[in-house]
């Protein structure tokens, strides 16, 4: 910053008001400190900038190699040394001195700079519940000399898998295989690989960093549903609807001429037998769009294996609508479902979380109905608390002409079927019943 700028933002800061006659007014005792104050800022930012990052740098990382145990004897070796010099006491100054002594021999284990090249490969990084989820770190020794023994550390969720080095030559490759528990669907972040020096006592731990993290994404499981349990989807053509047109693709009757009518759909036999004019007259075709509602609601169900059943079942129905080709919609309470390939599909249902302070069942078909209008068959996934009455009041919320199912996932519970008006209620017990108890509502 130049002389002359400096000058003209002091200046700038130091203006002040002047009376009539020309003589400058006093200023307030507070207002000369806050311009002093910005005045001092000028000069002083720069030079605070640069301190702040040579302790980045420099000050801060060897902080955080200071372990709480380490802390601990950093201050107790402090305080006794204060005792010591205060009422004379050799032996607290002997044990201050020790306490210094340990933390000097814990330098020397984490000086250094390790040179390892590492590769993290997970074999499969997405798997679905159950599956097994394989995974490897390979670790060469890039360094001229060989490298200690040494720990590499590998955060997996909320948990911390630890591999140890052996002594390695240089350029020499040391791999470990590791195997991810797939109990539960989730995104587990798997990773970064981080290198480990400390001492004995662990006063010290210095952490470097060497691969990225990586997310794994353990699907929902999900059954096939081929055969007589797609029968909802396999008009290629769409699905008939009792609304009549001129002009379709589904025949359904003939009528007489009326002035306007498409001379196309003549049916000039009928015409020539009675003597006159008749036209075709077609049913209206719906193309199958099938929408899926999955309540997230966690009061509308018993227990949380309910709750993971009711996601499978409904990442189940939208694999075989892609697997088909056919358009479909799935919502939650929270919003709509990616569903444009099968992966997105599944990624989309492992994040889904329960929530209890978002709207019921009821809700979430009346949102179905508005989001998706021209659905023609239509599932509301729900829990087993969810009562008929409320079954009622979310079939009424389906367009008429539309196909609805309600299937209520109970864990354990024998596959059944009920009507409720025009609603078919499919009770789920087990993911493996979704395809019989598909064959008894297409019966």
């Amino acid at each position: 910053m130049s002389i002359k700028s400096s000058a003209g933002k002091v200046g700038e800061f130091l203006s002040r008001p002047f009376h009539r006659e020309g003589s400058p007014t006093r200023l307030h005792p507070a207002s000369l400190t806050r311009e002093a104050g910005k005045v001092a800022s000028i000069y002083a930012a720069p030079v605070w900038s640069k301190i702040v990052a040579w302790f980045k740098r420099w000050i801060s990382p060897a902080l955080a190699t200071i372990s709480t145990l380490g802390w601990v004897v950093l201050g107790t070796a402090v305080f006794l040394w204060t005792l010591g010099a205060r009422f004379g006491w050799q032996e607290a100054k002997v044990a201050a001195l020790l306490g210094v002594v340990l933390m000097l021999i814990a330098i020397a284990f984490v000086l250094g700079k390790s040179m390892y090249a590492v590769k993290l490969d997970l074999a499969r990084t997405r798997v679905a519940v159950g599956d097994n989820a394989v995974g490897s770190i390979a670790v060469a020794n890039m360094s001229s000399r060989s490298a200690l023994p040494a720990a590499l550390e590998l955060p997996v969720g909320q948990a911390t898998a630890l591999f140890h080095l052996p002594r390695m030559k240089p350029q020499e490759i040391h791999e470990d295989l590791f195997t991810i528990p797939t109990t539960r669907r989730a995104v587990i972040t798997v990773g970064p690989v981080r290198s480990v020096n400390a001492d004995p006592l662990q006063l010290l731990r210095r952490q470097m960093l060497w691969t990225e993290p990586a997310d794994l994404f353990v699907h929902p499981r999900t059954t096939a549903l081929d055969g007589p349990a797609a029968g909802f989807l396999r008009d290629l053509e769409g699905l008939t609807t009792r609304d009549l047109s001129s002009s379709d693709i589904a025949f359904h009757a003939l009528r007489d001429y009326v002035p306007g009518d498409d001379r196309r759909h003549i049916h000039w036999k009928t015409t020539a037998r009675t003597g006159k004019l008749m036209v075709r007259q077609f049913e209206e075709t719906r193309r199958s769009h099938m929408a899926v509602a999955l309540s997230i609601n966690t009061d509308e169900y018993e227990h949380d294996d309910d709750f993971e059943l009711a996601i499978s079942a409904a990442a189940s129905l939208g694999r075989q609508a892609i697997k088909e080709s056919r358009e479909l919609s799935i919502i939650t309470q929270k919003g709509p479902i990616r569903c444009e390939t099968g992966r997105n599909l599944l990624d989309d249902m492992t994040r889904v979380e329960g929530f209890n302070r978002r709207g019921n069942s009821v809700d979430l078909a009346r949102t179905l109905s508005d989001v998706v209008p021209n659905a023609s068959v239509v599932f509301l996934v729900v829990g087993s608390k969810v009562t008929p009455g409320q079954l009622r009041s979310a079939a009424a919320s389906v367009p008429p002409g539309v196909r609805a199912f309600a299937i209520r996932c109970f864990t354990g519970a024998q596959p059944a079927r009920a009507n409720i008006a025009d609603l078919t209620v499919l009770t789920l017990g087990e993911l493996s019943d979704l395809a019989a108890v598909l064959r008894k509502a297409v019966a």
